[in-house]
């Protein structure tokens, strides 16, 4: 049975002007993002479920963030032989699909499309952002399941902060510490896990991006800063050289990012990204570079403040509950995620749960 949901709208401004042909590193930048051209994608996600051992599920993380300057999610569209609805649990989109226990080879297939554009703000003025809502700044201030916001994690951003008074300032304090205080562990599993108080009281701040940004988010909490992480993936080579930055193939199964925000009633919502810091230490060419490296140094600096958005967005969600899962909820949905019989399947094992991610590029400046 094929399902047909969500009409794929126009991509606007971003498809009659811009060229076909793909965009060339520039090897030779400085890593500087800026917005410019909307450029835009389509993602295809296919889920095979190769051993079903009853009746089976999948949620499938939608691209939905509703951020118009920056990421224009343009609507998805999906074949299955299960049942399927779109559905939203904790500000995550997902579909959810379910197959009967007869189904002997379940699968699914889902294409999305979006628009992005790389962001930047400008931190020296004063910008013009709406305020912040009572209910989310009670939101972007809670603690969540892995991100508490007391105990050591507090303890640990008074000290990160020092005299700093400012929003800006605490929140400059709390990504050069984190930088500073982590590191990227090639070993970690997927992006890790966030559990950002075992990280603290282990005092081994190793992982990958949902530790490392994780606990930027939740110092930055833990002093009365709104902060959240944002899932997504990477969908195109970065245009600044940086092959650690980028996603280099077709293929991005496994190109899985998340990136941190803070909201300053001055700017309203600045990205962030120390995690980045980190891989770019560890991974960029020719490896463990050293903190004054020129690469490492324009990183640093240009990931307080903004993004190179080769990159889609899901979600800012935490703790979300899987509708119909036997499993209970996930600390995000960045992944997906499978049940069989009511056993979960390995969102982390992709060869063995059997879900591909490609992406190509529809136009680029």
């Amino acid at each position: 049975m094929a399902i047909d949901r969500r009409s794929l709208m126009a991509t606007g401004a971003a498809a009659g002007a811009l060229a076909l042909a793909p965009r060339i590193a520039r090897a030779d930048s400085m890593f500087a993002p800026t917005p410019g051209a909307w450029r835009s994608f389509e993602v295809t996600t296919r889920i095979d479920i190769l051993m079903p051992e009853g009746a089976t599920q999948a949620w499938i993380p939608l691209p939905a963030m509703n951020a118009p300057d920056w990421f224009q999610p343009k609507g998805s569209r999906w074949m299955t032989n299960g049942k399927a609805h779109e559905a939203q649990s904790g500000g995550a989109d997902l579909l959810h699909v379910e197959w009967a226990a007869s189904e002997q080879k379940p699968y699914v297939e889902i294409v999305s499309k979006m628009a992005t554009r790389d962001r930047a703000v400008d931190l020296t003025r004063p910008g013009k952002a709406a305020p912040l809502s009572d209910a989310e700044r009670k939101l972007y201030l809670a603690a969540t399941d892995l991100v508490p916001t007391d105990g050591i994690v507090k303890h640990t951003a008074d000290r990160a902060i020092g005299l700093a008074k400012s929003d800006i300032d605490r929140a400059r304090a709390i990504y050069e510490w984190v930088v500073d205080n982590s590191y990227r562990r090639a070993s970690t599993r997927g992006c890790g896990t966030g559990d950002v108080a075992a990280m603290l009281k282990s005092g081994n701040l190793g992982g990958k991006c949902a530790d490392l940004n994780a606990l930027f988010v939740g110092l930055a909490r833990a002093v009365g800063i709104p902060a959240r992480d944002v899932y997504g993936l990477r969908i195109a080579p970065s245009q600044f050289g940086y092959k650690s930055l980028g996603a280099n193939s077709e293929m991005v199964t496994k190109a899985q990012h998340c990136r941190a925000e803070v909201w300053l009633d001055s700017h309203g919502w600045v990205p962030m990204d120390p995690a980045d810091v980190r891989k770019v230490i560890l991974e960029e060419a020719p490896g463990n570079l050293a903190a004054k490296d020129a690469k490492v140094v324009a990183a640093r600096k240009a990931l307080f403040g903004s993004w190179e958005t080769n990159w889609l967005a899901y979600s800012s969600a935490h703790d979300v509950v899987l509708p119909g899962s036997k499993t209970g909820k996930v600390g995000f949905l960045m992944y997906p995620q499978g049940e069989t019989n009511g056993a979960q399947l390995d969102p982390l094992d992709p060869d063995n749960f059997r879900y591909t991610i490609r992406r190509k590029e529809t136009t680029s400046a």
